[in-house]
Parts: structure tokens; sequence; C-alpha cells
């Protein structure tokens, strides 16, 4: 194929334009795993360090596929005080997997894939986690939502963000297992 045709010189100038999502100030790579990813963002520093608190990181680094609803940094700080901090003790360890491990759904599902579920269950889809729990994933307003099984909420800020061994939804609350 020539380069001079009308039709390649679009697809360059479309691919020079092209850019992976900015999540945290800093672009991420589908080629990357979700550490990999979340490591760069700076508004997931938190949960970066909760990760590697409940030795997470090989498990989040492996294959997958795997769907995590990650909190920001907000979230965290959400919580009442000295919650994040408690958690990160090294005595917390399995209580901090097992909230860590309720925003991950194992297998890839895209915010389309989400929708589509929910719509096919009227309107909710239950998510099992890999922690053993549910969430549930409603849409309100255009926006995707999950409750979690005490009825907190999170509203899915930033969806569809690829990674080589899964997908990344940026939520703005940590949803909490019973």
């Amino acid at each position: 194929m020539r380069l001079n045709t009308p039709l390649s010189l679009v697809l360059l100038a479309f691919s020079a334009f092209a850019k992976n999502p900015m999540v945290g100030g800093h672009e991420m790579f589908p080629q990357k795993n979700i550490v990999e990813n979340a490591i760069n963002s700076a508004d997931h520093t938190t949960l970066v360090a909760a990760v590697k608190a409940a030795d997470l990181v090989a498990t989040l680094q492996s294959a997958g596929p795997f769907t995590v609803f990650a909190p920001v940094n907000a979230a965290f700080a959400k919580l009442p005080a000295g919650t994040v901090d408690t958690l990160l003790k090294p005595e917390n360890k399995a209580t901090l997997a097992k909230i860590l491990t309720y925003h991950v759904v194992a297998g890839k599902m895209s915010a389309a894939d989400l929708k589509k579920a929910i719509k096919m269950g009227g309107g909710k889809a239950m998510l099992k986690t890999v922690a053993g729990g549910t969430l549930t994933a409603t849409m309100k307003g255009g926006k995707l939502m999950l409750t979690d099984e005490k009825g907190g909420m999170a509203t899915v800020t930033q969806a569809d963000v690829n990674q080589s061994n899964g997908m990344i939804h940026v939520i703005d609350g940590v949803v909490l297992p019973n």
C-alpha cells in the first residue's frame, strides 16, 4: 500500500492522535498487566499499597483474565478515619485480601458486557467476585453503578481500561463484602 493515498494519510493521521486511556495522570498500556498499569496511576497509590500488603501482586499479574473495579485514593479516604492504616497492618492481611478480591470478577468484562448483563437481568447484573461475594451492577442516569452486599454504592468513573490480563474500571467508592 502506498503511503500517499488519501486513505493511508487519514489512517496515519488518526493513529498519531489515538492514545491509550489516561488514569491518574498516566497513560495505561494494554500490553501491561493490571499491577504494572496501576503502579503508574497517581490516583491508585492506596490501592497499590493495599495489593502489596495483602500479597496479591502475583495473583493480579497472572494470566487471569480479571475485571477489576479499582477504587481511587479519594474512595479510600471516604472510609472512617484510621480504616486504611488498620487494614494495612500485617495482622489484618486476610481481611484486606477479602476486601480487595471483592473488587475483582473472574473474566474480562467491558462496560458493554456489563450493560448487556444488566439488560438481560431486568435492570440488575449479579457479579460473583473472586472473594465469593456478590456485587450488583445497575445503570443510573447513564452511569454504571455497583452496590455491595451492605448497600454501599460506587460509580464507574472510567470504564474499559484494557490490560494484558483483563480490564480495569475505575470507581469512586470502596465496595465491602458482608
